[in-house]
């Protein structure tokens, strides 16, 4: 059986594949909402798909919690899909990488998708329906040198996504994780010159989060890597 989706909630919301998947779900008929710290940068996003906003620091418990309610009366109930885009971005040397940063590096990428699958989780279990889409990295499967957070936040991210779906997929909620094994197209970051598809279209990856989002419950992925096809890997 192919589900149907009503509501959308990204978090983690921000100009680049976040405003792909809105505008995408608005297009499909979906009521969206997005979250981030800041929302200022997503006055016009909101504007252009009906999207409703709300600050939120996806590492703190009780505004996650306070997330989800304050959400519902814009979107006509709670979310059904609940995409996790937040990531810790740190670089550097490891002697010289700050712990505490460090430490918010990880609670952004990972700890913050434990928070929002749990408060989504428990919406959703009663009525055995519902998707959670967790967007990953190529730091999801492999370390690189000067990026050890990142990888520690994204590896943990991925086996959080894991244990959901053997967890949450037999109770009716689709659970998946996405490696984006590539950097991602933007105005600030078009691409080499000259190869236009060394770099991922934000808007082909959204169709593929659509695309997991209507496969049928018999053959449900749990993963997928995207990657330009010139990459070799």
């Amino acid at each position: 059986m192919v589900p149907t989706y009503q509501r959308a909630l990204i978090v983690g919301a921000g100009p680049g594949l976040s405003a792909s998947l809105a505008r995408l779900f608005a297009a499909e008929g979906l009521r969206v909402g997005l979250a981030a710290r800041h929302t200022d940068k997503l006055a016009d996003l909101a504007r252009e798909t009906g999207a409703a906003l709300h600050a939120c620091d996806a590492t703190d418990p009780s505004a996650v919690e306070a997330l989800f309610p304050r959400l519902e009366p814009a979107l006509g109930g709670s979310p059904d899909v609940v995409v996790y885009n937040a990531s810790g971005r740190l670089r550097g040397a490891t002697v010289d990488l700050d712990p505490e940063a460090v430490a918010r590096s990880l609670a952004v990428s990972a700890y913050g998708g434990f928070l929002v699958a749990q408060a989504a989780a428990r919406r959703m279990l009663p009525h055995r329906h519902g998707a959670m889409l967790f967007t990953g990295a190529s730091a999801s499967v492999k370390g690189f040198a000067g990026s050890a957070p990142f990888a520690m936040g994204k590896f943990a991210l991925r086996g959080l996504a894991q244990s959901l779906a053997r967890e949450l997929q037999p109770q009716g909620i689709h659970v998946a994780h996405i490696v984006i094994d590539g950097a991602i197209r933007s105005a600030a970051r078009p691409g080499p010159v000259g190869r236009p598809d060394a770099s991922l279209d934000p808007d082909a990856i959204a169709q593929s989060y659509l695309a997991l989002l209507r496969q049928d419950r018999s053959a449900w992925s749990d993963e997928i890597a995207l990657r330009p096809w010139v990459e070799t890997f």
